[in-house]
């Protein structure tokens, strides 16, 4: 697992650039006055915004989801349905990221979306292999694709807040090769955001969250 604190650090720097361009006013992303842009909006029929992580999303794992015969793990380990609205002209890629805000941990990192996708369906996109992007390695290690939540039932706050994110950008991203012990992940990931917002390449964002626990 990565350094708590690190991500932290750079999940707050990438707000920090998301603000860059738009504190400068550059015409690149200024949105012309006589052509207003309709507003971006992330929604998902998996979870509703600001509501419960359905077990479906969960870890596939014995202690990730509430389990009353102890039978082993529950959890669908699905990524979630989402869909976004129009983005702003110029949009060359989204970029996609499940981020456990909690704990400082990315469960999913999904780049070089392609610019005609208005959204992503549930559990095919974030398989190993999956045809809807780029994937990172998560910070569980278990490879290039999504795994669900799991927070741990001994420390507190036994309920973590996940936040899914979609980015569109007018670039993609070029990420490193890396090699089987050291794929990217999402800590590189959250560094080539950070390098776009400060570039200006961050058009528009938005987010939507919930909440889990694998004790209730």
């Amino acid at each position: 697992m990565k350094s708590k604190s690190l991500v932290q650090f750079i999940a707050m720097a990438l707000l920090v650039a998301l603000t860059i361009p738009l504190q400068l006013g550059g015409q690149e992303n200024q949105v012309n006055q006589n052509e207003k842009e309709e507003p971006f909006v992330l929604t998902s029929t998996t979870f509703r915004d600001g509501g419960k992580l359905p077990l479906s999303m969960a870890l596939n794992e014995s202690g990730c989801a509430p389990d009353i015969n102890n039978n082993g793990g529950i959890g669908g380990d699905e990524s979630p349905q989402m869909s976004w609205t129009r983005p702003m002209r110029g949009t060359r890629s989204f970029v996609v990221i499940l981020f456990d805000h909690t704990d400082g941990f990315t469960h999913w990192g999904m780049y070089n979306i392609s610019p005609e996708a208005t959204g992503l369906p549930q559990g095919t996109a974030g398989m190993a292999g999956s045809p809807f992007g780029q994937q990172v390695d998560n910070d569980f290690g278990l490879g290039e694709q999504y795994d669900g939540p799991c927070p741990p039932t001994n420390l507190t706050p036994a309920t973590h807040e996940y936040v899914l994110t979609v980015y569109a950008l007018d670039v993609e991203l070029t990420l490193p090769k890396g090699s089987a012990d050291f794929p990217p992940d999402g800590e590189i990931l959250f560094h080539k955001l950070i390098e776009a917002g400060r570039e200006g390449h961050i058009l528009q964002s938005a987010s939507i969250r919930g909440f889990f626990s694998a004790g209730t």
